[in-house]
């Protein structure tokens, strides 16, 4: 736990530089949790500091209880254990991000899965031995996987998953979704400036304490310590995804935990890493798994038609060294991969 809570630390200095010397008054209030499997910072500037940090982690914890499969008395969990067929109803927001979590399914051809569940556990990502299944494993497990056979009622406020063996898990999205729920949470306690850091998800709440967007950086998938370039922003959501995050070796092979639903294995998609920017977190969350899956081409296509989805913005980091920054977040980017034999380009509509 020690060793999670000091990278992200070190991470997060980065994204402050230039703001060390605040105190007394002007000092941010912090908090540092372990919550949704991973490691967390929170930072609000301004007198209701504390009170923003504390509505964050309440909200996090919150959700935590009532969107993570691991937790008996979930939502998710009784959905999970209804059997094959049986409707359960949910609460608004369970069933809210369920039907997101569909829309991008179909947005992305099925990309993004959170059906693809009883993959991730034969892998042994949610919380078993890693290993690598035999084929005859994976071929028995793909026909559970399918978004369209979780079955959603809007009227009854209900959903079912149709064939035995089925489970659904919102891994690849309830962190951006608490996220932006933390965001609202720190606003209505009175914060204006705050940061929020979800493992991977990094929110950022109106303007940097000196007036002027928040600095964050993309960290570069091939160095560890270093950043591919540092993107602009101010009210919004930047989430990454990348086979470097986690990752077991076997047999000389290295297996990540970003899976394509279709295959059942971890995508090979010519991509080390995806960044999504957008203002709906949960979307971030979702797509910057979803465009690892895709690749760079059907990435960048999404991205231009958009799929019906709320707007985002795209930074691709490619196994060839090129690394693709779309049109969006052009202003105010500073490249820094160059050193690393990177190449920067813009992506236009």
């Amino acid at each position: 736990m020690k060793h999670r809570f000091s990278f992200l630390l070190a991470a997060f200095f980065v994204f402050f530089t230039g703001c060390a010397g605040l105190k007394g008054e002007d000092a941010p209030a912090s908090a540092q949790i372990f919550a949704m499997d991973t490691a967390a910072e929170l930072t609000a500037y301004g007198p209701e500091g504390q009170a923003g940090v504390d509505a964050a982690r309440a909200e996090i914890n919150r959700l935590e209880a009532l969107l993570s499969r691991t937790r008996p008395d979930s939502a998710i969990s009784a959905l999970n254990g209804a059997g094959a067929g049986n409707p359960v109803t949910l609460d608004g927001e369970t069933f809210a991000l369920l039907a997101l979590a569909q829309d991008v399914s179909e947005a992305t051809g099925g990309a993004f899965d959170v059906t693809v569940a009883p993959v991730m556990d034969a892998w042994g990502w949610t919380g078993g031995e890693r290993r690598v299944p035999p084929p005859e494993e994976l071929a028995a497990l793909l026909p559970l996987v399918g978004a369209q056979d979780l079955e959603l009622n809007p009227e009854a406020s209900s959903a079912r998953l149709a064939r035995a063996g089925m489970k659904a898990d919102l891994g690849g999205i309830a962190k951006g979704y608490a996220a932006g729920r933390a965001g609202e949470a720190v606003r209505a306690a009175g914060v204006t400036c705050a940061m929020l850091d979800l493992g991977g998800n990094i929110t950022v709440i109106g303007n940097n304490p000196e007036g002027i967007p928040w600095r964050v950086a993309v960290k570069d998938p091939a160095h560890p310590g270093d950043y591919l370039c540092v993107l602009s922003l101010t009210d919004c959501t930047v989430s990454t995804s990348g086979g470097y995050e986690r990752f077991f070796e076997a047999d000389g092979v290295t297996y990540h935990h970003i899976l394509d639903p279709k295959t059942g294995y971890p995508a090979a998609s010519g991509l080390r890493s995806v960044s999504v920017v957008s203002e709906n977190a949960a979307l971030a969350d979702a797509l910057s798994t979803a465009c690892f899956v895709l690749g760079a081409e059907d990435a960048l296509a999404l991205w231009r038609s958009g799929g019906g989805l709320d707007p985002f913005e795209l930074v691709l980091c490619r196994e060839d060294g090129v690394v693709t920054v779309t049109e969006g977040l052009e202003e105010g980017l500073r490249f820094l991969g160059g050193d690393h034999g990177y190449t920067c380009e813009t992506a236009r509509r």
